[in-house]
């Protein structure tokens, strides 16, 4: 039953918008993939130290590579949460077909609005973490202490009421749109996107563990991201993955603190 809506709901998606927002994703990582830096070259600067990659990484700890850090978080948010939305998407996109004054574009962008602010503070807390020396220029944590409270409270955080109260939205898009339809598409947006914001501020931040231009990492944690969402499949996600990042974390502390 689930694959037959699955696959229901990406028949519908044939519209221009619906090529605009693929093609908009596709970009993304598209071009998260051209800033990132290759594996070979991650292992020379074992050898040559940080200061020959400080000259050849975007990722500076200057106003430049502020300006980098703030664009490729925005890629990244883009990149990985849009497709986490696509259900609650395809559910307005279908609700608009029998209503007037709707727009599709108003309610991505006022989806991406709220990744774009949270965006900038990931930004800022990279530059911070980056000038303390507690991650490398790759966005990975120096630190095994770092890693393992983010580690702790991403755990955590799976298991905390606010996050089970904005999946339980996220999973529901039908009964939220009908909720708020009064509000417009831009307001649903902004909506929709502190819904997602508080289901999965925590594991972006594991972003810093797994290296901020992991493409690696970014994939999986988008595909986690996607199933978590999902009403079948997700309520037998969200707690087990809790458990595990609750393990990974203390392991990390005891191991490397």
């Amino acid at each position: 039953m689930l694959k037959a809506r699955l696959t229901e709901s990406f028949r519908q998606m044939t519209g221009l918008h619906w090529l605009l927002l693929f093609g908009g994703i596709l970009l993304a990582w598209s071009a998260l993939f051209a800033m990132s830096v290759p594996a070979e070259l991650r292992a020379a600067g074992v050898v040559y130290g940080d200061g020959f990659w400080l000259q050849l990484c975007t990722m500076s700890p200057d106003a430049a590579g502020g300006a980098r850090m703030v664009l490729m978080w925005i890629l990244m948010s883009a990149a990985m949460m849009a497709p986490t939305a696509l259900p609650a998407f395809a559910t307005y996109d279908d609700l608009s077909q029998s209503a007037s004054g709707t727009r599709f574009g108003d309610l991505v962008l006022g989806y991406l609005a709220v990744w774009v602010g949270f965006s900038l503070l990931a930004a800022a807390g990279q530059m911070a973490l980056l000038r303390a020396d507690l991650i490398s220029v790759f966005g990975d944590s120096r630190s095994g202490l770092l890693s393992g409270l983010l580690l702790l409270l991403a755990g955590g955080y799976q298991f905390a009421p606010l996050k089970e109260a904005c999946l339980s939205k996220c999973r529901r898009p039908l009964v939220f749109f009908m909720q708020h339809w009064e509000e417009g598409p831009l307001r649903n947006g902004v909506r929709l996107g502190v819904l997602c914001l508080g289901c999965c501020w925590a594991l972006m931040l594991l972003a810093f563990v797994g290296g901020v231009m992991n493409l690696a990492f970014m994939g999986l944690a988008t595909l986690f991201m996607v199933l978590e969402k999902l009403p079948e499949i997700g309520r037998w996600l969200t707690r087990p993955m809790g458990a595990v990042l609750l393990a990974s974390g203390l392991w990390v502390i005891v191991t490397t603190v």
